[in-house]
């Protein structure tokens, strides 16, 4: 029998590039990669084909820190992350990017985020 946290990467890597294979992004239309951890949330807005960031943030970056209150809960955080990104694009110009949720199934922070994203103007 194998070990369980083998078996759990390995289903989460195989979603992963399941998910990678469809979605690629352009210079008219880059990639918003979202990614979490137990206590943060990443996104970051790429364009696959000059293999660049073009935007990146984090749950702990300071441009959110001055924007967030005290008691935040993390789908709260996940929804600033979004807002903030999509105004973070629209100073660079960008207003349509391809959804890349890294094999997470799009609820909770996830879908927090994209929602978040949506309402700061980006279209996906």
């Amino acid at each position: 029998m194998a070990d369980k946290n083998i078996v759990k990467s390995k289903r989460a890597e195989r979603r992963r590039r399941r998910v990678r294979g469809k979605i690629h992004g352009t210079a008219e239309r880059p990639r918003l990669a979202v990614s979490k951890s137990l206590n943060r949330v990443f996104a970051q807005i790429i364009d696959d084909e000059n293999g660049t960031t073009l935007v990146g943030i984090d749950s702990t970056s300071k441009v959110l820190a001055s924007e967030l209150g005290d008691k935040q809960t993390k789908t709260d955080v996940a929804r600033k992350v979004g807002e903030v990104i999509a105004r973070l694009a629209k100073d660079k110009g960008i207003e349509r990017v391809v959804f890349d949720r890294t094999g997470s199934r799009f609820h909770g922070r996830i879908k927090a985020l994209g929602d978040g994203a949506r309402a700061g103007g980006l279209k996906f």
